[in-house]
């Protein structure tokens, strides 16, 4: 009896070893592509705050989203993100923005103190995803603010990228999208590099108060006038 238990329990022991070596295969971890920038070649240039930037709630995660033909999302059973996905973004954004304006002076938000800005960068993603049958889809919106603080451009940006399916070309597709965006967006800060200097203005000085000199007071007391009658004085 012992003899015909044995294949039974090793085939179990063997079924239950290759349902644990499934469990714990590896899974990928991805990276957007930053397009490998090159550095700057000019020691200062264009002085930018990138941010705040705003990313979509389910994007702050690391799952990797697939994005269905119903328009709903799952998640990718075969990878995720390498860590956070809003922190890739910034640092991809950052790299192209210093690369194709040619400025070191390329920052994220906050700046450190005594940092003056040529533009401030308001970025908001709202989108950014794919599927196996569905394309990659960035939405985003910017506004530049100038150093006195005035609105120079808003804009909506929708833009899309074909792919070959799996995840690592969805992921590609990603950052080709985020790259464009970038190429976009510098176009834009490019006119706002010379603007002039921000003079303050001397405060004003308070007109002098006027005083108005009046004469000596007159008396209220009426004048007495003359009267006349006409009696007449006779003198001897």
């Amino acid at each position: 009896m012992t003899f015909l238990r044995l294949p039974f329990v090793l085939l179990l022991a063997g079924v239950l070893g290759l349902a644990g070596c499934s469990m714990h295969q590896p899974v990928a971890l991805y990276q957007l592509d930053d397009g490998q920038p090159e550095q700057p070649k000019q020691t200062g240039g264009m002085a930018v705050v990138l941010g705040p930037v705003s990313v979509a709630d389910y994007l702050q995660r690391e799952t990797f989203l697939q994005r269905q033909a119903d328009g709903s999302l799952t998640a990718a059973t075969d990878g995720r993100w390498a860590g956070s996905l809003s922190a890739d973004i910034d640092q991809l954004l950052v790299r192209q923005l210093a690369w194709r304006l040619d400025s070191h002076r390329v920052v994220l938000a906050p700046a450190t103190s005594g940092f003056s800005p040529d533009v401030q960068v308001l970025l908001s993603i709202t989108r950014l995803d794919s599927g196996v049958h569905q394309p990659a889809i960035l939405d985003a919106q910017w506004r530049l603010i100038d150093r006195r603080g005035k609105v120079r451009d808003n804009r909506i940006i929708h833009l899309e990228e074909r792919h070959l399916g799996s995840s690592a070309d969805q992921v590609k597709a990603q950052g080709v999208l985020l790259q464009r965006l970038s190429e976009q967006l510098s176009a834009a800060l490019k006119p706002l590099a010379n603007q002039p200097p921000v003079v303050e203005e001397a405060p004003r000085k308070a007109a002098p108060v006027q005083v108005r000199k009046e004469g000596p007071e007159k008396s209220k007391i009426p004048l007495a006038s003359p009267i006349r009658t006409e009696m007449e004085v006779f003198r001897f």
